[in-house]
């Protein structure tokens, strides 16, 4: 149920003006549904529930570059030159500790230990030791905090991605895009507030439950854009209706559900008539946003040769900078094909490649732009990889199994302290050291960026405050990254 007809627990629109005179007036009921109900200007931006936010934003939008399939932190971010020393030698039971382990390893004879074959020259200022396969993101890790530390409690794909986009493992409950969508509300109402872009097709199954809105209203949800066809389903009109004729149908269609409105009082009807509208605007304003044809040669040879690419790591940057220019709120792009179980230095070799140029390229673009100031831009995983092998080890090939106790991530933008490296793991990469990091602690900080306190922006639900990090759990902010 929406969480506005918990606020109010009414069921009728009869019943909320026959409760109006206990305080709750219609002013109160604009503010609870938020942009709800539809603006006179629909090119006005539209506030959220929380209005500005709870205390001034570093950051006005988000963009996920979400890494699907787990990196292994081991050879892209998180260095360990002692590790070439013990190739081949049995991961010792004082660092194994009897962590769980999935099913996938569980029954191996031993765990032998698989260094990176990769070289990790320091890079920047800052000095930071960055994998030889990501030189360029490399070579701006001046802009970049890295935390080194991100943990998780799930152990498998499908709960560990759905933790980190919801904050729980069990699937159902609104994603960081949508309470995000439903705080703040929108900067450009020409166009959705989230947005999901995913690459080419490649290893583990995504749902759209991982841009859903749960139990928030379902005008928060994130619009998927596809690569072929019309950017979202249905934006073209059907044959023999023009522009005119759309209007007419929508008009009419609007009457009936406000109708239904007034008699049932339902916010989702008020979500459809708002959804409708969107779409409507979204004819005119979706059409010129993914039409990259005015970028200067220059720019898109920032980003690489996929650029014109359709559906590919690189276009999709290229639309995420496109949409932050034009105010929409948050972005996630999903890369699959992380999950490096065997073959990892052939199959990461190829991962790297795809983001390597295309990520840097957003950063530095949004930065010659003066966006990156209110632009955080976020890069990682569901979780890591092991430090021994899966299967058969040789010096040149190796494969690695989930590991949710340490990985890397890092950040740029958005109020974030550029050249910075956050948390220290133990010298096989497999625990924490010092500073850990939650999941739960990385969504706090996001949210806080964008002036919200995760621990007030709550919503009623099944007779709990449901929040982003959790109704029980304690969440952090991460500040020394900030």
């Amino acid at each position: 149920m929406n969480p506005v007809d918990k606020w109010i627990q009414l069921e009728t629109r009869r019943q909320f003006f026959s409760q109006a005179g206990k305080g709750l007036g219609v002013a109160a009921l604009t503010s609870l549904l938020g942009q709800e109900l539809p603006a006179d200007d629909a090119s006005q931006p539209a506030g959220g529930v929380l209005g500005a936010g709870h205390f001034p934003a570093r950051a006005k939008r988000v963009i996920w570059l979400f890494m699907a399939g787990a990196p292994s932190q081991l050879d892209t971010y998180d260095y360990k030159p002692g590790m070439q020393e013990w190739f081949d030698e049995d991961l010792p039971p004082s660092v194994r500790k009897g962590q769980r382990l999935t099913t996938m390893t569980a029954s191996q004879a031993r765990f032998p230990i698989a260094p990176s074959m990769f070289k990790f020259p320091r890079q920047g200022e800052c000095g930071k030791h960055v994998s030889e396969l990501l030189p360029r993101i490399g070579s701006m890790a001046d802009d970049l905090a890295f935390i080194h530390t991100m943990w998780t409690e799930a152990i498998n794909h499908d709960p560990a991605i759905t933790y980190i986009q919801t904050g729980a493992q069990i699937p159902g409950k609104p994603t960081l895009g949508s309470w995000i969508s439903y705080g703040l509300g929108s900067l450009n109402r020409n166009l959705p507030e989230f947005i999901v872009m995913n690459c080419e097709p490649r290893g583990q199954a995504l749902y759209s439950r991982l841009w859903g809105s749960g139990f928030l209203p379902s005008s928060h949800a994130g619009v998927a854009f596809r690569d072929t066809g019309d950017p979202v389903l249905y934006l073209s009109n059907p044959g023999g209706v023009d522009q005119k004729t759309r209007r007419l149908m929508l008009d009419r269609l609007q009457a009936m559900n406000r109708n239904v409105y007034a008699q049932l009082g339902d916010p989702e009807t008020q979500t459809r008539i708002s959804q409708y509208e969107m779409a409507f605007r979204m004819q005119s304003s979706v059409p010129e946003l993914v039409d990259a044809s005015d970028e200067p040669q220059h720019v898109l040879d920032m980003y690489g040769g996929d650029v014109k690419k359709p559906g590919t790591f690189a276009a999709n940057c290229l639309l995420a900078r496109r949409m932050a220019e034009r105010g929409v709120r948050f972005v996630q792009i999903f890369h699959r094909g992380w999950d490096h179980h065997n073959s990892l230095p052939t199959n990461i070799r190829r991962q790297t490649k795809e983001i390597d140029q295309p990520a840097w390229a957003l950063v530095q673009d949004l930065k010659q732009r003066g966006l990156l100031e209110d632009t955080l831009v976020i890069s990682g995983g569901e979780f890591g990889r092991t430090i021994y092998s899966q299967g058969t080890l040789t010096k040149t090939n190796y494969g690695r199994d989930h590991h949710p106790k340490c990985y890397s991530v890092w950040l740029a933008g958005g109020g974030i302290r550029g050249g910075s490296t956050h948390g220290e793991t133990d010298d096989f990469s497999y625990n924490i050291a010092r500073d850990p990091v939650h999941i739960r602690d990385l969504n706090a900080t996001i949210l806080h960026q964008m002036g919200i306190d995760h621990e007030r922006f709550t919503v009623k639900h099944r007779g709990l405050d449901e929040r982003l990090t959790g109704v029980q759990e304690k969440s952090r902010i991460v500040k020394e990254i900030i």
